[in-house]
């Protein structure tokens, strides 16, 4: 760097509050002056160089801090966590302090270079590597133990000192933003740009990723309609659905890398390197140096990880498995059931009844897989991985296979063993639209609702305080620290994941699924707008070039496909008829077009390129200058 961090001064006459920081009260004074001076120190003391300032109110609560920073401290952190940005030459490039003068808009007096997103990413990561040096305790609470290495800030959230840290929302920017994403109906593409400049590129990707998703679901509902009410057992436009779904799935898939690909160069995280990662904040270990960058960190053995993975953590999610094969079995015990009632009674009632344990199964597999969710979160914590993209990768893998057997086990035994098409096409339908209803209440309604009431007691209390600081900024935090918290893209990935499942697996059996899945996704779009602004705190922006692993599951899940879709079409009595004498040479056609279908779909992949053509040039140009760079040095 060309400036150093010892040139910083934590004086700033026009302080910007960017991320509140709330204490538990009663939190001992020693405690969070070590904290706070923690936070203000020079990097070269281990400090994290920011500025910070209590939020005082009437009632003399002092446990609320606002955390900012100097523009010229941003912008040597914006160097620090690699974030790129426009060039005056329209090309994108990794921003440096010292070549600040060439980049687009950027003036010593114009502030507003960084987005508050970006600022508060900022502050976040040197939050988050605050670390413990020569402590051995936390001052205050000696039962707070403390060793080289260990992450503050994680320290102080498990030991219940430290509630919460949060980045403020821009009131302002705010109320542009729902106005133009949600607050009119009406049917166009979302502000993606303007998402990505509030929330950051992880919920921009999500919802571009939802946008498009749900675009490229209407061509299957639109040919599914028809073919749901005329042609239910021709077997001709059967196996030409069947064959336009596996084509389909690989289409979407390929071009979606495409879009994401122009997405991200824009916003500049496709040239981000990832390479050289932060540990995470609840990596822990012996303080060490990294082989790699030279710089402290803890260290942790790796022989340790693999054990906790293959004799705790595997065993578990097998157990867990067991379990979850076990409730199925006594889903059918039910259905069975039903289907004795119905054939005694023959009532209007009884045929109700037919519907009865898919909808309680349907319900039994939601409560099971957040159960799950959470143990396997604990697990994959305890596991002690060092960057989050590895921890993220385990978590998906474990929440994935629990929630794959659960959701699609009772329907594989159906087709597969049971042989009956009518209680998998029932099946499917009951649990598709369960699911989707149960997911519209608990992610979205509720919390708004809930959150609708308590602004409404906290705008009671409010109108009492009488301080002398700027009471809507008080107002503000107070109502925000009281709002939910959003935990991430994760649920809303395995939402849309699962309903692709639904889509794609058994197409062919319940062709008004992908129906069901746009107009779910429709209304979608605009309750997760919704909770995002008005039911929780902002998240903290997240730099992403693509979807991450989401992208392999969803590839997956479409070559499973091809094999479901394959066996269905050869388990169909017009199929079987055409090999009246050899089940062999039946399973030998089916087996065979099968592998065609995936050549094809391999080979589909293999030629859509994953980058337009214009951004491949741009970044073998950028490689061909960061090369040419390196030679005159």
């Amino acid at each position: 760097m060309a400036e150093s961090w010892s040139f910083l001064d934590t004086f700033e006459p026009n302080f910007r509050p960017l991320v509140v920081i709330e204490l538990a009260k009663g939190t001992k004074e020693e405690t969070t002056e070590w904290f706070t001076k923690r936070i203000v120190d020079k990097k070269a003391n281990g400090g994290a160089q920011l500025l910070i300032k209590p939020l005082v109110t009437e009632n003399g609560d002092e446990n609320i801090y606002l955390v900012g920073a100097s523009p010229f401290r941003l912008l040597l952190g914006a160097e620090t966590v690699g974030l790129v940005k426009e060039c005056n030459d329209n090309s994108m490039r990794t921003f440096t302090y010292s070549s600040r003068k060439t980049f687009k808009d950027f003036a010593d007096d114009n502030h507003n270079f960084l987005t508050m997103a970006e600022c508060q990413y900022i502050i976040k990561h040197e939050l988050e590597n605050l670390r413990a040096k020569d402590e051995k305790i936390i001052p205050g609470y000696p039962q707070a133990k403390l060793y080289p290495g260990k992450s503050i800030v994680r320290r102080l959230l498990t030991s219940g000192i430290l509630v919460q840290i949060f980045p403020l929302h821009d009131r302002e920017e705010l109320k542009k933003l729902r106005h133009s994403w949600y607050g009119r109906v009406k049917v166009g593409y979302q502000p993606l740009d303007e998402i990505r400049c509030y929330f950051g590129e992880t919920i921009a990707l999500y919802f571009g990723f939802l946008e498009y998703f749900t675009f490229a679901l209407v061509p299957m509902a639109v040919i599914g309609i028809p073919y749901y009410v005329f042609a239910w057992e021709d077997y001709d436009k059967y196996v030409m659905f069947a064959t336009f779904n596996l084509l389909w799935s690989t289409v979407i898939l390929e071009v979606w890398k495409r879009i994401c690909a122009i997405m991200t160069y824009r916003w500049g995280t496709l040239l981000m390197k990832r390479q050289f990662e932060e540990p995470r904040p609840g990596f822990h270990g012996v303080l060490g140096i990294n082989p790699v960058t030279g710089r402290e960190e803890p260290v942790y053995s790796s022989i340790k990880r693999q054990i906790r993975i293959y004799l705790v953590s595997l065993p578990f999610v097998c157990l867990c498995l067991y379990f979850s094969l076990y409730v199925m079995m006594i889903y059918f015990d039910l259905e069975q059931w039903a289907l004795d009632y119905h054939a005694e009674n023959e009532s209007n009632f009884s045929s109700l009844m037919l519907f009865v344990p898919s909808i309680i199964y349907a319900i039994v597999i939601e409560i099971m897989n957040r159960i799950y969710r959470y143990a396997a979160e604990f697990l994959t914590s305890w596991e002690n991985h060092r960057l989050e993209s590895s921890y993220q990768n385990h978590l998906i893998l474990k929440v994935l296979v629990f929630n794959f057997l659960n959701c699609f086990a009772s329907l594989f035994y159906i087709a597969f063993v049971l042989f009956d098409m009518k209680l998998l096409r029932q099946s499917l339908a009951t649990l598709l639209i369960t699911s989707q209803i149960l997911n519209q209440f608990a992610e979205s309604l509720l919390p708004y609702w809930l959150q609708r009431r308590h602004k409404k007691r906290m705008k009671k209390r409010m109108g009492s305080l009488k301080t002398d600081t700027d009471l809507s900024l008080v107002e503000q935090v107070h109502l925000e620290k009281e709002m939910g918290t959003y935990f991430g893209t994760f649920d809303d990935y395995l939402e849309l994941f699962l309903q692709f499942g639904y889509v794609s697996l058994f197409s062919c059996v319940y062709p008004l699924a992908a129906v069901f899945a746009v107009l779910n996704n429709i209304t979608e779009i605009y309750s997760d707008a919704l909770k995002m602004c008005r039911v929780y705190k902002r998240p903290f922006a997240e730099p992403t070039a693509n979807i991450g692993v989401w992208q392999l599951a969803f590839e997956t899940m479409s070559v499973i496909s091809v094999v479901t879709n394959c066996i269905l079409i050869g388990m169909s009595p017009q199929v079987n008829a055409l090999f009246p004498d050899s089940k062999m040479d039946l399973i030998l056609t089916v087996a065979l077009v099968e592998h065609l279908l995936l050549a094809i779909k391999f080979i589909m992949a293999f030629v859509i390129p994953d980058k337009p053509r214009d951004i491949q040039i741009k970044l073998a140009k950028l490689e061909f200058e960061s090369l040419e760079a390196l030679k005159q040095q």
